[in-house]
């Protein structure tokens, strides 16, 4: 079996389609079709199902899937160890948007104080889509919140924290919220929950994490204790920020954003209930090359010296 056309095969089994994994691959479409029938022909068995205008892996194919990820990950180990420095190493990490967004940057940094020539190559899926990302051996790790990991997770895998993510209500400077001139100058505001409560919210229907339709708490704001006036609906949290930026609602963020925007903290004096995610980086111990043990080594030293690592 030649190399590119497990290349070719596995791409097309990623995207379910030969048009998309043409375009991934820089190919053309009858070119990863002559190369899956090589395929086929040597394996004498077909490895896809065609259904209609589709394809979808078929039971022979998942079979192949992990034998294929398995020979093109060592014979990019080969490569990189005999090109050394001249080859660039890819680390390949799926998970939640948010979680790439806050952790990407210190993961990169890590990676690239060790090997200068190395690329994070970053696949935004919700935390189920992406730990099954990792056990295909599509990506090298998986980025996702303590909940997956306590859920039923596969028991070959390991994992650790590398930070935590607080939410926190967030306001705009032009908010009727900062009505002195004192507050506008602060970082933060602390009101009530009766007049937080009277203004609109804007909120996900989907937690940001696992993706799940939970509604008015699928931010993690107790609005079965609290109850909000939701206005503003959607999923995407640029939306959510700039909804907030522009003094339209309030809403509840990952910690981080308000930094990065300038946005203002709404502590609320009398809410005993306080949202904090873990993020956790997910490995296949059976895979791991020397440079994944490396960049592990340093997440556990960051560990030790501070539990939230930027």
């Amino acid at each position: 079996m030649e190399l590119s056309d497990l290349r070719a095969f596995l791409a097309i089994a990623q995207f379910g389609s030969l048009r998309m994994a043409a375009q991934a691959q820089h190919q053309s479409p009858s070119a990863l079709s002559k190369a899956l029938r090589r395929l086929e022909m040597q394996l004498q068995t077909t490895l896809f199902d065609r259904i209609g205008t589709g394809i979808r892996l078929n039971v022979q194919g998942e079979r192949l899937r992990e034998h294929a990820n398995a020979l093109v990950a060592r014979a990019d180990l080969a490569e990189r160890e005999f090109k050394g420095a001249q080859h660039q190493l890819k680390c390949r990490i799926a998970g939640p948007s948010v979680l790439q967004w806050r952790f990407a940057g210190m993961l990169g940094k890590l990676l690239s104080s060790r090997f200068a020539n190395s690329v994070l190559a970053l696949e935004s899926l919700f935390e189920d889509a992406a730990v099954a990302a990792l056990l295909r051996g599509e990506v090298d790790f998986a980025l996702v919140s303590a909940a997956a990991v306590s859920g039923a997770m596969d028991a070959s895998l390991q994992t650790l924290c590398i930070g935590e993510i607080a939410m926190q209500l967030a306001a705009s400077r032009s908010h009727p919220l900062l009505d002195s001139p004192d507050q506008l100058a602060n970082e933060s505001v602390h009101h009530r929950w009766q007049s937080v409560v009277e203004h609109p919210f804007a909120c996900p229907r989907r937690s940001l994490f696992c993706g799940l339709e939970r509604g008015a708490r699928a931010d993690g704001w107790r609005d079965d204790q609290l109850p909000r006036k939701i206005h503003y609906w959607s999923d995407d949290v640029l939306v959510l920020l700039g909804l907030v930026r522009t003094g339209n609602a309030l809403a509840y963020l990952p910690d981080f954003m308000l930094d990065q925007h300038q946005l203002v903290r709404v502590q609320v004096l009398d809410c005993p209930y306080r949202c904090v995610e873990q993020a956790h980086l997910v490995w296949r111990p059976h895979r791991l090359v020397s440079w994944h043990n490396v960049l592990l080594e340093q997440l556990k030293n960051c560990e030790a010296l501070n539990e939230n690592p930027i």
